[in-house]
């Protein structure tokens, strides 16, 4: 084993080193990457265009960068996956979904840009909010990604490799992410001059394509690299309201350009920007209902009054009769389509720059990173999923940015100890608007079933059960989140013996966050009349009605509004209005019960209101560590021992106007692996056994509701939903991953996990809807499985490559068999919401020239047409995308 250290110069092609023996890049751990060779001086190349000076380890094995620096991964005390960005390019895996299916133990949990979620060992599924850190962080070129939506709807393309390291992380660079890390990085300015480009074609009309290149700008000074991704196409489920709004389509546009700056053999600079235009595209809405269930949990029967089918066998909705519930809202109109008349896609764009310099002080290495993003979300959907004037807009507009600057120094003392570390500034800035706006038929559709049997029995009735929520336009929740973070950490690897290491590092993060917002109604719609007077001291200039019959008529004005001249005159207008009356105490029992049950209506949907509150701040020093030491057995096997602990700062938030400050996550992992290199080198295999602890788990919980409690002051608890804290989660299982290359021009690779995450206690769980019956309002589920968490996961590759006509031409084909076994998909863990066991396979084959300048590739994508939904609950799921074909033509023009 030799260390070797590579100097800037190299990359421009001075000194060049040549050596006969070779380093493995884009290894693998957990069965995630194709593996090649490349000779030592590509080793090096890759460090020093990186734009950072790095000290590697020329060893047969792995080559990894998890820790800021290049080295083998048998000597790294992590779990690390790797995926190449070559295999990722053959398979055409450009988005997370995709690339987190070549790594095992990862998954993309998905939703729409914002509510989709990465989980690492089963955890981080649930809980994502603007206000509370991602569980599992994404590093992307080095800058680190406080907000994980910023790469939900991007496509990752020219890259360099992916790794996956999980455990809690926060020792070295970045932000503190506490249950692992997503680092993508692609490939780096050279002043080795470079153009190639690839075309893709396929079902759903969908074309997409990118083009990268690069070289020298000035010989031996500066350099650059530009790349530009298109992905265009429609999605496999149609809006019948709309034939070209269809779901799951593609529209993306992204561009990056980097120049590298190097004077010297101890300077370099990097400067990158990047920017995705808005785009819209369909990934809400994409539901299909089934019938609910006619019982709860316990046999008593359902209550249905506020089910679709109620709804629409009224007769409001059945004088349309080319639209019926049995025969179009169920089950995709039978034909995989949707009948949505306000359905928007979902308009997101993102842009970034960074800033990265690398400087060589004697024996010291220092690094600085400064970086900007931002973040644009729009979202306007239909949520009832029918082709009535319901909701008009039910969405929420977000603008997101972040400011990160982070400094490090690296050394070595006496070969005895390297070391490195730094101090990490971040703040990040969002605004959050929600919006509802309701339509005419909003009334008939929310009504109870007496408040629509009183008003739909004439004329009169109709008019105020259509006013009582028309136009209606609700902020709801307008938030302002702020967040500043300060860290300083330091990681330090004793060598105490050639072959025992002792890695330890700490890192103590300063949070101070804050979330003022309110609840307000932006328009009052065709009825402002109809407002109560007053709610929550949100002064609405309506009156006040009896609400319930044990307090006398429905609808009679109450003692308050009766002495009231603003309020009399409001109600007198009402008679005037909507019964040709002259005063509101000329109305008979029955007009006043039409226009308390309008009132009703409206006011539910109301909701809690509340001017602008501060709520209180959530401010903390939190630490985070590591212990791990390392063994070399021999030259081909090393294990390791992990203790590794991390913080989630807590959540500064309102529920229903009131301060709620959710506590901060603690995480605990402990991990025993060892690292191999068998039969003459040709089986790579990794195993680790893993333990964590979670107290304190973020994610939606039932809590106190403190405004309803005392709104209603009957002498009974309310509770609602937000974020808070479930006591404690465990994980615990087995993961083991290898790579063979015996075979002659054959790579394969293999993974497999045992996990088992499960709340440990957790008393206070929202109830599913089957047991929606219930009195209390939440119920244990101590014992049982996270969502999102399959018992079981393996992942299956295989790479081949021949050279064929006298070594000219090549002709190769690639395969990803995915597969996970069952787990429950709905948040509540609902009985209904478990998803069968089942795989994924994407295939490739393809023939092209041995020097790269062209190659043609069919691509099939969930080849078996796996048909499992992505989501399913009581009532409704979210059907599985369909196999797709396509053909791709890349060319490497030099």
């Amino acid at each position: 084993m030799s260390r070797l250290r590579f100097p800037l110069a190299n990359a421009r092609g001075r000194q060049p080193f040549v050596y006969s023996s070779s380093v493995i890049l884009g290894s693998t751990l957990l069965g995630s990457s194709f593996l090649f060779s490349a000779s030592p001086a590509v080793a090096q190349e890759s460090a020093a265009v990186s734009g950072t000076i790095m000290e590697t380890v020329i060893v047969q094995g792995a080559v990894v960068h998890s820790r800021n620096k290049l080295e083998p991964l048998k000597d790294v005390p992590l779990s690390i996956s790797v995926v190449s960005g070559d295999e990722l390019e053959r398979l055409n895996a450009a988005d997370l979904g995709a690339i987190t299916r070549r790594a095992a133990n990862i998954s993309w949990n998905q939703g729409n840009q914002r509510t989709s979620s990465l989980s690492i060992r089963g955890v981080g599924k649930v809980g994502q909010t603007e206000a509370q850190d991602p569980s599992v962080g994404v590093i992307i070129d080095g800058v680190s990604y406080a907000y994980n939506p910023m790469s939900s709807s991007y496509n990752f393309v020219d890259l360099e490799a992916v790794e996956v390291t999980r455990g809690p992380q926060g020792t070295l660079m970045g932000k503190s992410a506490s249950l692992g890390v997503l680092n993508i990085r692609s490939k780096r300015p050279s002043f080795e001059r470079s153009a190639e480009f690839s075309l893709t074609y396929g079902e759903n009309r969908s074309l997409s394509g990118w083009f990268a290149g690069g070289g020298a700008i000035v010989d031996d000074l500066l350099a650059f690299r530009t790349t530009i991704a298109v992905d265009k196409g429609e999605g496999d489920i149609e809006n019948r309201y709309n034939p070209d709004n269809t779901y799951q389509n593609r529209d993306r546009v992204s561009g990056r350009v980097q120049f590298l700056l190097q004077p010297n053999d101890d300077f370099s600079a990097r400067l990158a920007f990047d920017a995705q235009p808005r785009g819209g595209e369909n990934t809400n809405g994409r539901t299909f209902y089934t019938p609910t269930p006619r019982t709860y949990a316990d046999g008593t029967p359902t209550n249905l009054n506020s089910d679709a089918e109620t709804r629409l066998n009224r007769r409001w909705f059945t004088q349309k009769g080319s639209y019926t519930y049995q025969d179009n809202y169920l089950n995709g109109n039978g034909d995989r389509t949707l009948y949505n008349d306000a359905q928007q896609p979902v308009v997101t764009g993102t842009s970034g720059q960074a800033l990265e310099l690398n400087w060589r002080v004697g024996e010291f290495d220092l690094f600085s990173l400064t970086a900007y993003r931002d973040y644009h979300f729009n979202a306007h959907n239909n949520d009832e999923g029918t082709p009535f004037d319901i909701q008009r807009s039910s969405g929420q507009e977000i603008y997101y940015s972040q400011y990160s600057q982070e400094f490090r120094v690296s050394s070595e003392i006496d070969g005895v100890v390297d070391y490195q570390a730094g101090l990490y500034f971040l703040k990040t800035h969002t605004d959050i608007r929600r919006n509802v706006i309701l339509g005419a038929d909003a009334g008939a559709w929310f009504a109870t079933p007496a408040q629509y049997a009183a008003l739909d029995a004439d004329g009169n009735g109709r008019y105020l059960l259509q006013n009582s929520l028309d136009k209606v336009w609700k902020n709801e929740n307008k938030q302002v989140v702020d967040n500043e973070s300060a860290a300083i950490f330091a990681q330090a690897n004793w060598h105490l013996t050639d072959d025992f290491t002792v890695t330890t590092g700490v890192r103590f993060t300063r949070e101070d966050r804050t979330n003022p917002g309110s609840s307000l109604i932006y328009d009052n719609g065709n009825a402002p009349e109809l407002n109560p007077y007053r709610v929550n001291d949100v002064y609405l200039g309506g009156f006040d009605t009896v609400s319930s019959g044990a307090l006398g008529v429905v609808g009679q004005l109450t003692d308050a509004a009766s002495a009231d001249p603003q309020q009399v005159a409001v109600a007198d207008f009402v008679a005037q209005k909507y019964f040709n009356v002259a005063t509101y105490a000329e109305l008979t029992d029955e007009q006043k019960r039409q226009v308390g049950y309008a009132k009703a209506i409206r006011q539910a949907r109301m909701g809690v209101l509340w001017e602008y509150a501060d709520p209180e701040p959530y401010k903390d020093t939190q630490p985070a560590w590591v212990i791990s030491p390392t063994y070399h057995i021999n030259e081909d096997i090393t294990t390791y021992l992990s203790w590794q602990y991390g913080e989630k700062a807590g959540i500064s938030q309102q529920v229903n106007g009131r301060s709620f400050l959710a506590k901060a996550e603690k995480n605990n992992a402990l991990e025993w692996g060892i690292k191999s290199i068998l039969l003459e080198g040709n089986l790579t295999l990794n195993f680790d056994v893993f333990y964590t602890e979670i107290k304190d788990y973020q994610q939606a919980v039932q809590v106190f509701d403190e405004y309803t409690t005392e709104q209603r002051n009957d002498g009974n608890l309310y509770y609602t939903a937000a974020t808070g804290n479930a006591p404690k989660v465990e994980v615990k299982g087995v993961e083991i991953d290898g790579v063979y290359s015996g075979i002659p021009y054959t790579t394969l690779r293999f993974a497999g996990a045992y996990n088992d995450a499960k709340y440990k206690e957790f008393e206070r769980s929202a109830l599913p809807p089957e047991l929606g019956n219930r009195s209390d309002p939440y119920y244990d589920v101590s014992g049982q499985r996270l969502a999102g968490a399959p018992k079981y996961s393996f992942n299956l590759g295989a790479d081949y490559r021949i050279p064929v006509f006298n070594d000219r031409f090549l002709f190769h084909s690639s395969a990803n068999w995915s597969f996970t076994s069952r787990f429950n998909s709905d948040n509540t863990l609902s009985s209904y919401g478990w998803i069968p066991s089942g795989s994924i396979v994407d295939f490739s084959i393809g023939f092209g020239t041995e020097d790269e300048l062209y190659d043609v590739s069919l691509l099939v994508k969930n080849a078996l047409d796996d048909d499992r939904p992505l989501g399913k609950t009581w009532n409704s799921y979210i059907p599985a995308v369909e196999r797709w074909i396509g053909l791709t033509f890349t060319s490497r023009l030099f």
